[in-house]
């Protein structure tokens, strides 16, 4: 199935690595070229803000879902393609899966893994079939790479984490799923 449109999942927050937001950036110019819509939570801080106004920077197309309780806290994104404002978290979340064909993950803090595992989960029952890809960036990840290696042997996974994830080092190598 064609990538049309990428849902990304990140840190409303910069951190502390200024290569994540340039992974971030590097990304946004990736899918304005390739013409893939950016779907992600719609806020206007961090690594969030950072993929987001890359793509609008390039004239590309943008949908960010927000619930209203985080307007003010992210700052939603007033110059987006579309701006959806929801009830709640969980709306948010639902309306992210069903709008995208496929998901990346960058660095980010408990909402970004929230995003992660349940799309894993997801992914897991059957709930869809979308392809997940983990931007690993300066290392970020590898704890948690480390630690789903370990669910997997001690036999509390159904099948690899590697078979329900691509797990990539820079934002270019995403462009031959494309």
């Amino acid at each position: 199935m064609a990538i049309t449109s990428l849902a990304v999942f990140c840190g409303s927050k910069s951190g502390n690595n200024p290569l994540f937001e340039n992974h971030a950036k590097q990304l946004g110019y990736i899918l304005a070229k390739k013409n893939i819509t950016l779907i992600y939570g719609g806020g206007n801080k961090g690594i969030m803000g950072a993929v987001a106004n890359a793509v609008l920077e390039k004239n590309g197309k943008v949908t960010g879902i927000i619930p209203q309780l985080l307007t003010d806290r992210e700052h939603s994104h007033q110059g987006l393609t579309e701006l959806i404002i929801v009830e709640n978290m969980h709306i948010r979340k639902k309306m992210l899966y069903e709008k995208c064909d496929a998901a990346i993950i960058l660095p980010g803090g408990f909402g970004t893994l929230d995003e992660l595992f349940e799309m894993l989960t997801w992914n897991q029952l059957s709930i869809h079939n979308k392809e997940i890809f983990i931007l690993n960036s300066a290392g970020f990840y590898d704890n948690l790479l480390a630690h789903a290696k370990a669910m997997q042997a001690e036999n509390f996974l159904y099948d690899s984490f590697e078979d329900r994830t691509t797990i990539l080092s820079a934002p270019d190598e995403i462009e031959k799923f494309l």
